[in-house]
């Protein structure tokens, strides 16, 4: 007997079961999506402030660095070649410095305020005045020109020359190139560490830290960091005498002793570690990777320990602190179609 839409019985049956079964599968995946959003809140303690759009294309977004000063963001927008100026206080981009190729590294100097950005593109440093955010100089930063570090005694910038092997230095009074230290093999990231007043450098594919004394550029030490693949990313806390040093290769964290040049302790990490970044008013290390994954971690004068791991988002290889606020900002190339600098908090 058919009904009057023309079904007989056994259809409606079968009509009602396919409902039933894509209701059940929505439900499913609703609750799939809700609990991917609250995972990512349950491993890590931080709440989502903002996700603040960013001008330009969806590509690659690389370094960043914050002066306090002036509440500054400077983001290298790799893909557009441009560096991104984004205000924390009114939370909105103040303005893009363009014409430099392949930005990399960028660096603050609030003491000179002017910042610092290496272009891989044309194997430049490239050094911007904060006041007028233009480009002040240009001077030769070696083959693959990418992280840097400022020592202020002897006002010098040390440039990791990725694929050189070498540490380029410049002069930031003059701006120019004043030497070229040889280091082999593959450079990782630099840091300067305030304690000893020494530039600390990865030599990735040899798998040691490089000490320099910037007074000469001369090589003081060779660190063997055993367990170490692929040492790239790399941040000193200089009040503690450690230094945490990410491993890309094989996704560790280790932290060195300054003082005994002994790695103490190592930790597992999300994939593809790259940028770290440090609150020293809540003790807390962030290391981001390539995979989107973020590891926290509590940093004690004696004991380090993990306080959470997690997603972020698509290709969150860096992170930057605002230390007054706490909050940190996470340059994110691709939500939705468009680049956006996500903002979190600690809870």
């Amino acid at each position: 007997m058919n009904n009057r839409f023309g079904m007989n019985h056994g259809h409606v049956a079968m009509a009602f079961v396919m409902l039933a079964i894509v209701a059940i599968a929505a439900l499913i995946v609703h609750r799939d999506s809700n609990a991917a959003g609250k995972s990512v809140a349950a491993e890590l303690p931080m709440t989502h402030v903002a996700d603040i759009p960013l001008p330009g294309r969806a590509s690659r977004l690389d370094y960043e660095s914050f002066d306090p000063n002036r509440h500054l963001l400077f983001i290298a927008h790799l893909g557009d070649s441009e560096v991104i100026v984004f205000d924390t206080e009114t939370s909105r981009v103040v303005a893009r410095i363009g014409n430099i190729a392949d930005v990399h590294g960028v660096l603050a100097i609030p003491e000179q305020s002017r910042v610092y950005a290496s272009a891989t593109g044309t194997n430049e440093v490239v050094a911007i005045d904060e006041a007028t955010l233009k480009v002040t100089a240009r001077m030769p930063g070696g083959v693959y020109p990418d992280g840097m570090a400022y020592a202020p005694d002897t006002r010098k910038l040390y440039v990791s020359d990725e694929t050189g092997g070498t540490e380029t230095v410049i002069d930031t009074q003059s701006n120019r190139r004043i030497n070229t230290i040889p280091l082999g093999g593959t450079i990782g990231n630099t840091q300067y560490d305030a304690a000893s007043r020494h530039v600390f450098v990865n030599a990735q594919s040899r798998r040691q830290l490089v000490e320099i004394d910037p007074t000469n550029d001369a090589i003081v030490a060779r660190i063997e960091l055993p367990g170490a693949k692929g040492n790239h990313g790399l941040y000193i806390v200089a009040q503690l005498h450690r230094a945490f040093i990410a491993c890309e290769n094989n996704a560790r964290l280790l932290e060195l002793n300054l003082d005994t040049r002994q790695v103490v302790r190592s930790f597992d990490v999300g994939e593809g570690p790259d940028v770290l970044a440090f609150d020293p008013g809540s003790g807390t290390l962030y290391v981001a990777g390539e995979a989107g994954i973020v590891s926290m971690f509590a940093v004690g004068s004696s004991t380090v320990s993990k306080t959470g791991e997690g997603s972020i988002g698509p290709n969150a290889h860096v992170v930057g602190v605002d230390p007054s606020t706490h909050r940190v900002y996470f340059p994110l190339k691709n939500v939705d179609g468009r680049p956006v600098l996500r903002v979190m908090a600690p809870r």
